[in-house]
């Protein structure tokens, strides 16, 4: 079934991170931080499916991922900068692995074309130990625009507050379109939704967030005989909340199965009543029907009896007539 998930992070100095490191590994490569003169060899990684890299126009420069994120730290003075910004994205597992790159790369460029930066792109399998239909991409982008030149000015549109959490947003709609654009191509009936499960109207409790420590925790508990317990407390509370959702969805489908049996029955009504309003029409055009018939009936009736009081009528007149004349013959006169 597919799932959405699209989380942004940052990648700042104050954590200790850097952004060439990053992106050596996610993209499973050998770069060299200049900055702290590093080498992050990453080439014997597994799972990486495809890398790649998405930038504005003329900014041949960027496709050079060692190029790219060494001049994306030189361009920080901060002890506290930001160098670097994630979006990490389920891909659908129902696409196959070419379609599954051409939605990366959709969104790399709606990230390209919105705020003008360089997006690196890593697609990676699913972990051996973990859910085998858990394909994702993780997508780094500078934090400054991309000339042709170099890097620019910072994108302060995602960094301030007033601002960042519509445009996250925003992107997050974005990313459930295009997924449902991209299953609906693929004949694939599911849909994602970006809103939580409270917009959404569906009596749900989303699970906690585990971070990589626990997960890997409950993974390695999860090679275990069947039956076993959660063994973090993050774990336990996913436990409990997915065993709530459960129970949740057990009604919601009751519900679900008595109003469809309450439509069923409901529509047979209508249709009964329906059914009894057309036989009450139809008889009541027979009634009419027959009334009518037999006012034609009357009427003949009446023009049957007035034809022979008339015949009466006229024979009686005819024999009045032969009467008078022939009292005229007794007398000698005709007058006829």
């Amino acid at each position: 079934m597919a799932i959405y998930h699209l989380s942004v992070k940052s990648i700042s100095r104050s954590e200790g991170r850097s952004v060439v490191a990053a992106a050596a590994y996610r993209a499973g490569q050998e770069l060299t931080d200049e900055r702290q003169g590093l080498r992050h060899d990453y080439t014997r990684k597994q799972g990486v499916e495809d890398a790649f890299i998405v930038a504005p126009d003329g900014a041949d420069w960027a496709q050079d991922r060692n190029a790219l994120w060494n001049a994306a730290e030189a361009a920080e003075k901060r002890k506290d900068a930001k160098t670097g910004r994630e979006y990490e994205l389920a891909l659908p597992a129902e696409l196959d692995a070419g379609a599954r790159a051409a939605l990366a790369r959709d969104f790399a460029c709606e990230l390209v074309d919105r705020y003008g930066v360089v997006a690196d792109v890593a697609i990676h399998e699913p972990g051996r130990e973990g859910d085998n239909r858990n394909h994702h991409a993780h997508i780094l982008t500078t934090t400054r625009t991309a000339r042709v030149d170099g890097l620019g000015a910072k994108t302060r549109v995602l960094d301030v507050a007033s601002t960042a959490s519509a445009e996250i947003e925003h992107m997050r709609a974005v990313w459930a379109r295009q997924v449902n654009m991209a299953l609906e191509r693929h004949q694939v009936e599911q849909r994602v939704d970006h809103r939580s499960f409270e917009r959404q109207g569906v009596a749900q409790e989303p699970t906690r967030h585990m971070g990589v420590s626990a997960t890997t925790m409950e993974r390695r508990s999860a090679r275990e005989p069947p039956g076993r317990e959660p063994v973090t407390d993050l774990g336990k509370q996913n436990a409990e909340i997915r065993e709530r959702n459960r129970v949740l969805e057990t009604a919601r489908k009751a519900v679900e199965k008595a109003q469809e049996v309450f439509s069923g029955l409901e529509k047979r009504a209508r249709l009964a009543v329906g059914l009894a309003r057309k036989i009450g029409q139809r008889m009541e055009r027979e009634r009419e029907a027959e009334r009518q018939r037999q006012e034609l009936a009357r009427q003949a009736e009446i023009r049957h009896q007035e034809d022979i009081r008339a015949v009466e009528r006229e024979h009686n007149l005819e024999r009045t007539r032969s009467r008078g004349r022939g009292r005229s013959r007794d007398r000698g006169y005709d007058p006829w």
